[in-house]
């Protein structure tokens, strides 16, 4: 991420900041919409065992939670690059409301 006090226009950082989201939530969505497919993929390699037995050999597993924890780890690494980003769209609109209020006091 990139810091909000250098002398780049807002509108570039804020840019960078939402494509660094989009990539982020992209991952994060993709890991939520295969964690099923994940799940079955991983049913289908005990081989013929009743399904509950497999749910609870895979979801006891070690893999089975380190997966949880990518999937996590992915959706909060999209989280934290959307609030960086709405807090560079935030900064603009103090800016902006700065701005504002200095030509209102000129005026005075």
């Amino acid at each position: 991420m990139t810091s909000l006090t250098n002398d780049r226009p807002l509108s570039e950082i804020y840019k960078e900041a939402g494509d660094d989201w989009v990539e982020k939530d992209a991952i994060a969505r993709l890991r939520e919409e295969t964690k099923s497919l994940r799940f079955a993929q991983r049913c289908q390699t005990l081989g013929d065992i009743p399904v509950n037995r497999a749910e609870q050999t895979i979801k006891g597993s070690t893999d089975w939670y380190e997966e949880v924890i990518q999937d996590v780890g992915a959706r909060t690494a999209a989280n934290k690059a959307k609030v960086y980003m709405e807090s560079v769209k935030m900064r603009h609109s103090e800016h902006m409301n700065d701005e504002a209020n200095h030509r209102a006091e000129s005026r005075l």
